[in-house]
């Protein structure tokens, strides 16, 4: 059994026992990080997706590299990085990332893939979202009629989307009876969702993973802020005698490696008659964005 493999089944594991799970895997691979093992802290999306279930193991046959991988919200990853605990980050908070960045902790960092990111809630809809003209609008409904929000509250990247809409609505809902605090990943608060009839916002590669056993459906979608961008970047070895750098930096080559791309770009395309994720490689945020 391949460490990919033997990570990917305790992270199921952790999810079903929560953050207890969660911490003593975290402290296992930090342990086991070291020689021909790289760990890849990574974001909840990736892995419950199904992609790294693609990627990785494709990776591993190249180099011959065990990679051990901890899916966590996109700030937990990039703590993890900054302590060293971590070789190689696939996170989707670029405001973050950069910051990341600028404080010395990453190198390398590129442009691998987007998606989108879409509010989902119960098809009675009774917060009525289908008549919103954008995400500003749609929180603003559910806070006006006081239907059940399921946040993740995990400082995720969907976490630091979720509240910069807030806050530009010039409100707080910590608190507030109708709004949840998950504490878990996406596929963990999707879960949540659908058993309370709540709302949340998802990306949508999550979401079409579990569309079978969710009554959820997408009632926004389509606003440009709501673009769900992944950058891959190492963490600098110049900062942690532990951290991998010469294995990060053959992952990161892979991530953008044209056989890489092609196989994100077909992802999902036989189950769901559409890709997951939009290969990148190459090309820049502001064109991204001037797209959108």
């Amino acid at each position: 059994m391949s460490a990919f493999f033997f990570v990917s089944d305790m992270l199921r594991s952790a999810y079903r026992f929560g953050f207890v799970a969660l911490a003593a895997l975290l402290l296992l691979a930090s342990a086991c990080g070291s020689g021909d093992s790289l760990i890849l802290a990574t974001t909840t999306s990736t892995f419950d997706s199904g992609l790294l279930d693609e990627l990785v193991p494709l990776f591993e046959d190249q180099t011959g590299f065990n990679v051990k991988i901890i899916a966590v919200g996109t700030g937990q990853a990039l703590e993890m990085g900054r302590r060293g605990d971590a070789d190689v980050l696939l996170v989707h908070a670029p405001a973050a990332e950069e910051q990341f960045v600028e404080e010395g902790y990453g190198v390398n960092r590129l442009l691998v893939m987007h998606n989108d990111f879409v509010i989902v809630g119960p098809a009675g809809d009774p917060a009525d979202l289908r008549g919103a003209e954008d995400a500003m609008t749609a929180l603003h409904a559910i806070r006006k009629s006081e239907q059940t929000f399921a946040s993740r509250g995990d400082d995720s990247g969907t976490h630091k989307l979720e509240r910069s809409i807030w806050e530009e609505l010039d409100f707080d809902p910590t608190g507030e009876r109708w709004y949840l605090e998950s504490g878990q990943g996406m596929g963990a608060t999707l879960q949540i969702a659908n058993q309370r009839e709540a709302y949340t916002i998802t990306d949508r590669a999550t979401y079409l993973a579990l569309i079978d056993v969710l009554d959820l459906e997408i009632l926004l979608e389509g606003d440009p802020s709501l673009l769900n961008i992944y950058h891959v970047m190492q963490v600098n070895p110049e900062r942690s005698s532990n951290v991998q750098g010469e294995i990060a930096a053959e992952f990161v080559d892979f991530m953008v490696s044209d056989e890489a791309q092609a196989l994100i770009a077909e992802f999902g395309v036989e189950k769901f008659g559409q890709p997951l994720f939009v290969p990148d490689a190459g090309r820049t945020v502001a064109e991204l964005r001037e797209e959108s």
